[in-house]
């Protein structure tokens, strides 16, 4: 039943983006945009970035679209779909739809930032399966963790000073954690230099998703 619930709300948003499509292809402009004077201030002045500033750009911007793209998940919503979705499907049903989308639209995301980087800016990793799985981690622990937040912050008046002011403590170490691991992709390390941060960031999101689970039906009732 509960799978039955989350195949059709994500079907659901889907849908919507794909009748509106402003809200993605409002990212991709974003991202692009960003990606491009990236490139002007930094390669063209600078003859090239170096593989940290290249690094941490990458991962600045990507967070950045994750709070524009995801803050939008419950506000979006008004209220008569909300009382109309509290009377057909559960709450567990409601955050887990919500964060299976948000990941998917996270890692098309991500990855058409990467592809936009290494075609405008080039392309320094050596691993790149590996830095493929840092992205994948990344999309999803910026997905499960702002989905919750931005249902906390769309119970109060000004949703997105709260959402700036509660994602900026959560993401703060995973993004740390997520540039040492591209930084050892980058650098073309051995792999087992990077369990560490494969583990930790694997056992945040299923906390995260986990928190949510239980957490999201009291604040579903409020």
């Amino acid at each position: 039943m509960l799978l039955k619930e989350v195949i059709y709300l994500v079907q659901k948003d889907f849908i919507l983006e794909w009748r509106q499509k402003y809200a993605f292809n409002g990212m991709l402009l974003y991202v692009g945009s960003t990606v491009y004077i990236c490139y002007l201030s930094f390669s063209l002045r600078f003859s090239g970035l170096q593989v940290p500033v290249w690094n941490a750009l990458y991962w600045i911007i990507l967070l950045f679209t994750a709070v524009n793209a995801i803050s939008k998940s419950f506000t979006q919503e008004n209220r008569g779909r909300l009382l109309y979705f509290y009377s057909l499907v559960s709450p567990q049903g409601v955050i887990l739809a919500k964060i299976a989308y948000n990941a998917a639209l996270m890692l098309v995301l991500a990855l058409l930032c990467f592809l936009f980087y290494a075609v405008i800016i080039g392309n320094p990793v050596q691993d790149v399966p590996m830095f493929l799985v840092s992205i994948l981690l990344g999309a999803l622990g910026f997905a499960t963790s702002l989905t919750l937040i931005s249902g906390i912050a769309a119970k109060a008046a000004n949703s997105s000073a709260l959402m700036a002011v509660l994602s900026f403590p959560v993401m703060a170490p995973m993004l740390l954690m997520l540039m040492s691991l591209s930084k050892n992709a980058i650098d073309g390390l051995d792999r087992s230099l990077s369990m560490d941060e494969l583990g930790t960031l694997g056992a945040i999101n299923v906390i995260v998703i986990a928190t949510s689970y239980m957490l999201f039906p009291y604040l579903w009732r409020t």
